[in-house]
């Protein structure tokens, strides 16, 4: 049986793992995107623009709108939901970028940005959220992510549950994600001004790193939880590609355990890891334990001290912020470059 550290130890992980089960691949800029794994519209809703003295005014969404979800459900919206809940903390940066706080009636225990999503009534877990406070919440719109899987997406649909899910792979689809809230909810001139800097943000880190010959891109290895890395395909290597590194993961899919044997034969330049992530079996920081790793102190980035911590929350959720982890991955494989 296991003690209550392992147990903790475990849960953490599990939590960690589910919330990086994200997206990769290089974005073009200045393209709004539509991925195969994401929703699209069904019936593209009508956006009102005028002139006034010359001056353009803010697009509205024209009701009803129609759209489907990343689960090809479809949603007929008569206006725009007044009373949201987010269960998770991506979509709920998302709707308080969009300054729909007050709209806002409940939110994941994990939810904790900005500081006002953390004084939101509490709906549970990210992946199996407590059913009668989700109930009780009353909202008009639920948005989940990636983390629920499809048995409890179907459960919490069957208990009539307007649950509207994304599932983002790239960087790009965050964005659409952004500009989709934007037109359900009829903030599609804040989604449109984020979303433009956004890729002005990811456009610098791409304009830094462009001296980078591609025989002097960095080998880079990424511990984003104690034992677990992330090879191609999911949004943290897309990160590593688009700052000019190269994932030494690259060639296996998805989110996987890490072999010691493989890395050390990889010889990464640089190791990137969540800083101040306490591991709660061993106590040590994760960069602890990947220096005291056998083998591993023979590893150019270890030898030449290029262990970069990087935030967790920015690096690992794909929202609104997650062009400032692009800067911080940057800053890690290239500090010369990336201010």
């Amino acid at each position: 049986m296991m003690n209550t550290s392992t147990k903790r130890h475990l849960r953490k992980l599990t939590t960690a793992v589910v919330s990086l089960a994200l997206a990769a691949a290089l974005a073009a800029c200045g393209s709004k995107a539509t991925a195969p794994n994401q929703g699209q519209l069904v019936d593209p809703p009508k956006a009102q623009s005028s002139q006034q003295e010359g001056t353009e005014q803010a697009k509205r969404t024209t009701y009803p709108l129609k759209v489907q979800d990343a689960t090809g459900k479809e949603f007929v919206f008569e206006k725009a939901p007044e009373r949201i809940a987010s269960t998770s903390p991506s979509e709920t940066e998302i709707l308080f970028a969009l300054g729909l706080g007050s709209k806002i009636v409940g939110v994941s225990d994990y939810c904790d940005y900005p500081a006002e999503a953390a004084t939101k009534p509490k709906l549970g877990s990210i992946t199996k959220p407590n059913e009668e406070a989700l109930i009780g919440a009353g909202a008009d719109l639920v948005l989940t992510g990636v983390s629920m899987k499809a048995p409890t997406v179907d459960k919490l649909r069957e208990l009539k549950i307007n649950l509207y899910q994304v599932q983002p792979k790239t960087m790009d689809d965050v964005l659409a994600n952004i500009e989709r809230m934007g037109e359900i909810f009829d903030r599609q001139e804040e989604a449109r001004k984020l979303v433009e800097q956004m890729k002005a943000d990811r456009q610098s880190v791409v304009d830094a790193v462009k001296s980078v010959k591609p025989e002097q891109r960095k080998k880079v290895f990424i511990e984003f939880s104690p034992g677990y890395t992330v090879g191609s395909g999911e949004f943290l290597s897309e990160l590593i590609e688009t700052a000019g590194g190269i994932n030494v993961y690259a060639s296996e899919k998805g989110y996987v355990k890490l072999s010691e044997e493989k890395v050390i034969a990889a010889n990464p330049q640089v190791i990137l890891y969540p800083k101040n992530l306490i591991d709660d079996k061993s106590k040590k920081t994760l960069d602890q334990i990947i220096r005291e790793r056998s083998g591993w102190d023979q590893l150019e980035a270890v030898k030449g001290n290029k262990l970069a911590g990087i935030d967790k929350d920015t690096t690992s959720r794909p929202g609104p912020r997650i062009t400032e982890g692009l800067k911080e991955i940057a800053k890690g494989i290239y500090p010369e470059l990336v201010n």
